[in-house]
């Protein structure tokens, strides 16, 4: 049989497909191995968007197929008829990796990260009885109605839909670089978005009704954006002083892509709950959370429930990843590398002035396009993605005009140059 060419492929999607999913790419992949992803004509792309952070060991491992081969023959699913070993399993490791106050927990799966966050907040406000939630201008959550609610990354997301779920109340996220409140630096705010959220509590959301805070710990779709430390620290202080949850929302950031285990470990304080997906699942579908025990155990029987989640095919995938993330020493290896791309780049902005700012920990790397006045520069970062898949390289955005870097965590220093090469080849090109 002649394979379809990639223009077909993407005909036909077109014509079978409902248009509310976009692609970042005009690409069709046939297969993809390693670090390398290859479309229906057989070009080779370096892949460093990875499943947006999905493989973080590349695709096709061979040690995560064998583990679903082995299972799929072995058993697929029963759902919440018995137990399983395999999701027993997979949760008793997420309890290993997990920082020390978790660390005793108890663990929810589900079949991706979204689920996962409606859990959560349906956890913390069922224990705690209390209605409301607080998340943040930027965060990204998810697109079902529930996790919707808390993403507010884009408007484009909640366009039509005024009747979200109610109980939901945001703040403003630390964007440093482009202050939403006006300051020109983070060292002379005097971390003026955590007075609002203290401002928030005294006079529109009563602290006595916060069951939670939701924030990922670096802000994936709004831009790859690490907050200051010292905001993190904060928000620690106003839980604890509410006696409400601090969720951390680390499906993006989970499973060694900061250079951590979990971005939590960047800074002093750990979470009441940590939500987990993407990489965690080994590019199967699953998410969940870890709570703490005395969060997760007043969770009744029948609570909650899920028919495909934690089945057994992802949580051997899921369990594999992270086994050979350990083995391997890829969270030392994303560290490494990641430094290696940030300089490069910051080497390159001296005359690059179409670079604005470069961010990131580990393997989650973001590059902000500016234009000559500063204000983001969307046409070159859209023009940026096409023509480096013209080139042989997989990109994704986040965010207004960010190049959004995330590449397997078992990358060669070596690929790492030859892709921010091309890189940085293109905007010299298109500028």
């Amino acid at each position: 049989m002649i394979n379809p060419t990639v223009k077909e492929v993407i005909a036909r999607h077109h014509q079978a497909m409902s248009p509310a999913i976009g692609h970042y790419q005009e690409i069709a992949f046939e297969k993809g191995d390693g670090f390398y992803l290859y479309d229906f004509e057989g070009n080779q792309y370096i892949d460093f968007a990875i499943g947006i952070a999905t493989c973080s060991i590349g695709h096709c491992h061979p040690e995560v197929v064998k583990a679903i081969q082995d299972q799929a023959a072995k058993l697929i699913h029963t759902s919440m008829v018995g137990y399983y070993l395999e999701n027993v399993e997979y949760a008793e490791l997420i309890k290993q990796i997990v920082p020390p106050t978790l660390q005793d927990g108890k663990v929810l799966l589900m079949n991706s990260g979204s689920e996962a966050v409606e859990a959560a907040l349906k956890l913390v406000r069922m224990v705690s009885k209390r209605t409301m939630i607080l998340a943040f201008s930027g965060g990204f959550h998810g697109r079902p109605m529930g996790a919707l609610a808390a993403t507010a990354s884009a408007s484009v997301y909640r366009k039509g839909l005024s009747s979200l779920l109610v109980g939901v109340q945001h703040a403003v996220y630390p964007y440093c670089y482009r202050c939403p409140l006006g300051h020109k630096s983070k060292e002379t705010c005097d971390l003026a978005c955590v007075t609002l959220i203290r401002q928030i509590l005294k006079t529109t959301l009563p602290a006595d009704e916060l069951a939670g805070i939701l924030i990922e710990p670096i802000a994936g779709e709004f831009g790859y954006i690490v907050p200051p430390k010292e905001f993190i620290e904060e928000l620690r202080k106003i839980c604890d002083e509410a006696g409400a949850a601090l969720i951390f929302d680390e499906i993006q950031t989970g499973a060694g892509r900061t250079g951590k285990m979990f971005a939590c470990e960047h800074y002093s304080i750990e979470p009441d709950v940590l939500i987990f997906a993407k990489a965690a699942g080994g590019g199967m579908p699953l998410g969940g959370f870890i709570a703490k025990k005395e969060i997760g155990d007043k969770w009744a029987v029948g609570s909650h429930g899920s028919t495909f989640g934690g089945n057994p095919l992802s949580c051997q995938a899921g369990k594999k990843t992270l086994e050979v993330i350990i083995r391997d020493n890829l969270v030392q290896n994303a560290s490494e590398i990641g430094k290696s791309i940030i300089d490069k780049f910051n080497n390159a902005k001296e005359d690059l002035p179409a670079i604005g700012e470069v961010r990131g920990l580990g393997l989650m790397i973001g590059v902000e396009l500016i234009k000559s006045d500063g204000s983001p520069n969307t046409e070159l970062m859209k023009k940026v993605l096409v023509e480096a898949g013209n080139r042989g390289l997989v990109l994704c955005k986040a965010g207004e005009s960010v190049v959004r870097i995330c590449p397997p965590l078992n990358i060669t220093k070596d690929i790492a140059d030859e892709a921010v090469d091309i890189i940085l080849q293109i905007i010299v090109d298109l500028c």
